[in-house]
Parts: C-alpha cells; sequence; structure tokens
C-alpha cells in the first residue's frame, strides 16, 4: 500500500458556517430552515428553484413541526432542521425533494449543509429515549448530544465510515453499477468498513467481495460526508492487480473497464464518486 498523499478538496462552506448548539434568544432576523419529512427535503420551487426556505419562524409555513434543532450560522443567516410528520405537504410554492433528487440541483456548498441537517434531525428522533435503559434522554448543555438522567449514558451523532475506490488498469478505470442505480448509470465500488477493520483492508475486501479482483497501490483521496445513510465517504484510488471481473450478482450486477473517451452515464457533480472519476480524466488529459 502506498503512503496516503491527501488532495486539497476545501469546504464550501467553512469557515463561513459556525456550529452552534443553542438557538439565539430573541432573533428577529430571517433564518434558513432545512425542512424534511422523512428523507425529503422542502425546497421552493418557483421564483428561485432549490432554495432553502428563509423564515422568522417555521409557523410562518403553517407546518405541524415534531421537533426543530439549532444548526449553527452561516455567515449572518441562523440555520435549523425541523422534523416534519409523514403526512405533512408542501405550502403553495415549495414542493418536497428526495435527497437523492435533491443533492444534483443544489450547490455543493448548500448540499453540505443539508447533509448537516438531515443527520442532526434523525439523531435527533433515534434518540429520543434512552437505549439502556429506555428513559426519556435530555440535551446535553452546549454540547450535539443527549444525556439519560437516569443512567448517564451519552448519545452523540453517530457516522459511519465507508470506503470508495477508483481502481485503475492501465488507461482503463473499472466501474460498476448496482440494481439500485438509475438506468445506464456506473458507478465506483464502495461499502462499509467494518468492526475493527482499516479502511485500506476494507478497499481490499470490498473489492474482492463485489467483482473478485485483487487491487495495489491503495493511495488516499478524500473524504465526503453523505447523508445515505449517516455515513462518511473515504476515497481512495488503486491499482488492477490480479483475477477477472465476476460481479457478485448482490450488490454489483455489472462491472467493467471503461476507457476515458467510452464512460457511461456516471454520478452527479457533487459526489465523491464523480470527483474520483473527475481525477481521473484530468490525468488522462481530458477536461471535465
Amino acid at each position: 500500500m502506498s503512503i496516503m498523499t491527501p488532495i486539497n478538496r476545501e469546504s464550501p462552506i467553512y469557515p463561513k458556517f459556525i456550529v452552534g448548539i443553542e438557538p439565539p434568544a430573541g432573533r428577529t432576523e430571517k433564518a434558513l430552515w432545512f425542512i424534511f419529512r422523512g428523507r425529503d427535503i422542502l425546497l421552493k420551487v418557483h421564483k428561485n428553484p432549490g432554495a432553502i426556505p428563509r423564515l422568522l419562524d417555521i409557523k410562518e409555513l403553517r407546518l405541524p413541526a415534531v421537533r426543530e434543532q439549532y444548526l449553527g450560522m452561516l455567515e449572518e443567516a441562523h440555520c435549523y432542521s425541523v422534523e416534519l410528520p409523514a403526512d405533512a405537504r408542501a405550502p403553495e410554492g415549495m414542493e418536497f425533494v428526495d435527497l437523492r433528487q435533491a443533492h444534483s440541483e443544489i450547490s455543493e456548498g448548500c448540499f453540505e449543509l443539508v447533509n448537516k441537517a438531515v443527520q442532526v434531525m434523525e439523531w435527533d428522533r433515534t434518540n429520543q429515549f434512552c437505549s439502556r435503559c429506555g428513559t426519556k434522554t435530555m440535551q446535553k448543555p452546549g454540547e450535539r448530544g443527549k444525556e439519560c438522567p437516569e443512567c448517564g449514558e451519552l448519545f452523540y451523532p453517530r457516522i459511519s465510515p465507508a470506503i470508495i475506490v477508483l481502481i485503475r488498469n492501465e488507461n482503463k478505470v473499472l466501474l460498476a453499477r448496482s440494481s439500485g442505480f438509475p438506468s445506464g448509470m456506473y458507478s465506483l465500488i464502495a461499502g462499509f468498513v467494518e468492526p475493527g477493520e482499516s479502511a485500506e483492508a476494507a478497499v481490499s475486501r470490498e473489492v474482492w467481495e463485489e467483482v473478485g479482483i485483487r487491487v495495489k497501490n491503495i493511495t488516499y483521496f478524500g473524504t465526503q460526508a453523505w447523508p445515505f445513510p449517516n455515513s462518511l465517504m473515504i476515497g481512495f484510488t488503486a491499482e488492477y492487480d490480479s483475477g477477472d471481473i465476476k460481479p457478485d450478482g448482490f450488490e454489483i450486477e455489472d462491472a467493467k473497464w471503461f476507457s476515458a473517451d467510452e464512460l457511461p452515464v456516471l454520478p452527479g457533480k457533487i459526489s465523491i464518486s464523480r470527483k474520483l472519476i473527475d481525477h481521473y480524466l484530468k490525468e488522462e488529459g481530458l477536461e471535465v
């Protein structure tokens, strides 16, 4: 395995965004509201398509909020996430958009905040009671955490590490598809890191399990928070070592070597899979 050589991938929102826990008292200016019905986000659709609602209070929309969480400030705008019941309806001029669709329609900086908002919302929803003794949890002051007042158990947002890897075989790249992909789309091999496993070991294992080949020269590329589900995607590049492609038929239904001039439909520009592919194309001397 090669020594890690990080790629400079600065966040579009930091340091513009300042994380906050306690909401401001007596706020008089409008805030950004990231409003979710399950994993659908509420967006404007007319004058400013894809925009996050900017409101003084969620009550303006007359929506039955289940819970709300304060996220922090983006420059001068306070930010909140809100959980709605499953039967909530979109107000006039807005619509609920599936997160996977939304991520292809909004900017990378906005998607970072959407990602944060939905994960905080789901953490709050799933930690209302202590999983150890069943007592109602309480917000831990000054932290993004919940505490059980009975047994003292602490609950912080959980992030699941996952790997994604671009594999090169001379001037070709391995792309694969699963049955859940849109028609014609191919992407990279990815999977969750198992307990007790390093990220590099996960690369080797996932590639072997899903397509039956061995890789070498595993090199770090970068990371991306990804809300499908609450993942931290750790990107790598690697080189083909040995074996014949044999899709497992479960996670992967097809996998092939593609040259830069014959690529299929690819994931959206915001995803780290596309950033890895674009990096490969630049190395091949092609514009992206």
